[in-house]
């Protein structure tokens, strides 16, 4: 018996030379394709970094109803070194705060499930320096 593996579409068309947008589901969403950058879209390492950060979120959202896991909030910081050549993200800092008043084991408890289960962040790990803490916020 084989599972169903969950599939995923994005579709990304360039505006001009200093834009594009990618397109999923309903939504849209600017991104900065420009060589001089620009300041009002997420670059393509920024999207990386922001889509590490969501996958985070996302982790967290899904088992603290299973861990019966109580906060009020949460927040993540991601910050990200380029290496040059090859050019490749070398190496990625995050941290992650909760608010709440569970127990500094509750809260390794959760650290280890975002690590453990989260798409992106184990898609990243194997090619990238990934370090990080959860802490209460």
């Amino acid at each position: 018996m084989s599972a169903t593996k969950m599939t995923f579409h994005v579709n990304a068309k360039r505006n001009d030379a200093h834009s594009s947008n990618a397109y999923c589901k309903e939504a849209s969403l600017l991104i900065d394709t420009d060589l001089a950058g620009r300041i009002d879209a997420f670059n393509p390492a920024e999207l990386l970094l922001a889509a590490l950060s969501a996958c985070m979120i996302k982790g967290i959202e899904r088992v603290t109803p299973i861990l019966k896991f109580q906060l009020r909030g949460v927040e993540v910081e991601l910050n990200g070194v380029r290496q040059d050549s090859p050019p490749k993200m070398e190496s990625i800092h995050y941290i992650i705060r909760v608010d709440t008043d569970e127990s500094d084991h509750r809260l390794a408890l959760l650290h280890d499930n975002v690590k453990k289960f989260g798409t992106v962040f184990n898609t990243v790990s194997p090619g990238t320096e990934l370090s990080g803490e959860l802490v209460r916020k």
